[in-house]
């Protein structure tokens, strides 16, 4: 391989490395309380969208699985009861 290719070759990694570095540092994040009426509600997160900690993980968009129990989104106030699967405290 060719200087020329290998210089290409190791910026491109690093620059892979740089963009998944910054996906994941931007997906770890404390979502801040809606202006409106809200509760949280657990168990109909997908993996990667919950807005905060847990038992399991500390920030916002870390849920590694769908409908996890122990992780919750924001919802209006009085609908996590009307959604399948919702909860307004933990499943433990």
């Amino acid at each position: 391989m060719k200087t020329t290719e290998r210089t290409v070759l190791v910026a491109g990694v690093a620059a892979a490395v740089a963009v998944l570095a910054a996906r994941s540092a931007s997906a770890q994040t404390n979502v801040p309380k809606p202006s409106y009426k809200f509760e949280k509600c657990y168990g109909i997160v997908k993996a990667g969208m919950n807005d905060c900690f847990s038992t399991s993980h500390t920030c916002g968009g870390t849920a590694t699985v769908d409908k996890d129990p122990d992780s919750w989104i924001y919802v209006p106030a009085g609908s996590c009861s009307k959604i399948v699967g919702g909860s307004t405290g933990t499943k433990e």
